[in-house]
C-alpha cells in the first residue's frame, strides 16, 4: 500500500518567508498611512499657525504705521507753529494777521488703542507671534505713543489754555515751542526705529503693510455699505408704518 504524506503549508519551502515578507509589508504600510495622516495634520496645523501670526502682525504693523503718521503729523504742526511764530517775532505787525493760523495749529496725536489692547491683554497672541524681541518692541512702541501724547500734545494744550498765547503779542512768543519740538523730534525718531526693527524683524515690506491697509479699507467701506443698507431699510420700515398710522387715524375721523 503506497501511503502519501501531505507536507503542511507552513512548512513548504518559502512559505515562511512569504508570511514575514507579507508581515513587514503591512507594518510598512500602516507606518506609511500613519506618517501621511498625522504629517499632514502637521503641515495643516503649521500653516495655520503661520497665517494666524502673519495675521496678528500685520495687524500690529499696520496700527504702528497709523500711529507714525498721526505723530509725523502732530511733529510737523509743531515745526509750523514754530514758523509761524518767528514770523511773528521778525514783524511783529503781522500779528493780527497770523493769530488766527497760529491758533489753529494744535498738535493732535489720533489714534485708537483697540489693536495695543488686543495684543497686550492675550497671552495667546503673544505666543503664536512667537517672538520676544518683537513683543518687546512692540510694548515699548506703544509706550512711547502714549508718553507722546502726555508729554507733548497734552502739554501744549495745557499750556495753551494756561497762558492764552493767541491772546496778545506778548504771550504768543512766550510760549516755548522750540522745547516741545526738541521732545517730540526725540520721540519719533525712537518709534520709527522701533517700527523699523519690527519690520526687518517680521519681513514685512511697505508693500505689504500698503497691501494690507488697502485691504482693511475695502472691508471697512463694505461695512460701512452694509451699515447704509440697512439704515435704508429702516427708513423704509418706518415710511411704512407711518403710512399704516395715517390710515389707522382717518378710518378713526371717518
Amino acid at each position: 500500500m503506497n501511503i502519501k504524506l501531505h507536507t503542511p503549508k507552513s512548512l513548504k519551502a518559502g512559505s515562511g518567508m512569504s508570511s514575514m515578507k507579507q508581515f513587514l509589508l503591512s507594518i510598512f504600510a500602516t507606518s506609511v498611512s500613519i506618517a501621511l495622516t498625522f504629517g499632514t495634520a502637521a503641515i495643516i496645523d503649521y500653516n495655520a499657525k503661520q497665517k494666524a501670526k502673519r495675521e496678528i502682525v500685520m495687524m500690529v504693523m499696520c496700527d504702528m504705521y497709523n500711529s507714525l503718521q498721526s505723530i509725523e503729523k502732530a511733529d510737523s504742526t509743531i515745526l509750523q507753529a514754530m514758523d509761524t511764530q518767528l514770523q511773528i517775532a521778525e514783524d511783529t505787525s503781522k500779528f493780527e494777521t497770523l493769530r488766527f493760523k497760529f491758533a489753529l495749529l494744535m498738535p493732535k496725536a489720533e489714534y485708537t488703542e483697540t489693536t495695543e489692547r488686543i495684543f497686550s491683554s492675550s497671552i495667546e497672541t503673544i505666543n503664536t507671534v512667537g517672538n520676544v524681541l518683537f513683543t518687546e518692541n512692540v510694548a515699548e512702541f506703544y509706550q512711547m505713543r502714549k508718553f507722546y501724547k502726555t508729554s507733548v500734545c497734552d502739554s501744549i494744550a495745557n499750556e495753551i489754555t494756561r497762558s492764552q498765547p493767541f491772546s496778545s503779542l506778548k504771550n504768543s512768543l512766550d510760549l516755548e515751542y522750540s522745547f516741545h519740538a526738541i521732545v517730540s523730534g526725540g520721540i519719533l525718531k525712537d518709534m520709527q526705529r522701533k517700527y523699523a526693527q519690527c519690520k526687518q524683524m517680521m519681513e514685512v515690506t511697505d508693500e505689504d503693510i500698503d497691501a494690507y491697509r488697502e485691504l482693511r479699507e475695502q472691508i471697512d467701506k463694505s461695512m460701512m455699505d452694509d451699515d447704509a443698507s440697512g439704515d435704508s431699510l429702516e427708513n423704509r420700515f418706518i415710511e411704512i408704518q407711518s403710512a399704516i398710522e395715517a390710515a389707522k387715524a382717518k378710518l378713526k375721523l371717518e
